[in-house]
């Protein structure tokens, strides 16, 4: 088990080791998940844009201007209104 301590001000420094299992930076955003009453797990939810690049991309896909993404952004903007 890894340990570490709360501060008086509620703030944990997360212990090297689990900084580089989840690949952690300064600035990284992370959240917590409640596993019950006494157990939480940690998540790195910061992504840089290299990590998320063409995820959305499916193979046949013709690639679309900004002006046609701005138009669905839009479309789809009027339909939720």
């Amino acid at each position: 088990m890894i340990a570490a301590t709360l501060t008086s001000k509620g703030q944990v420094t997360i212990p090297k080791i689990v900084r580089q299992s989840l690949h952690l930076q300064a600035g990284d955003r992370i959240a917590f998940v409640l596993q019950g009453e006494n157990e939480v797990s940690i998540k790195a939810i910061t992504r840089s844009v290299d990590d998320v690049f063409g995820m959305l991309h499916q193979k046949g896909m013709k690639a679309r201007s900004v002006e046609e993404m701005d138009a669905a952004i839009a479309k789809q903007a009027k339909g939720k209104a």
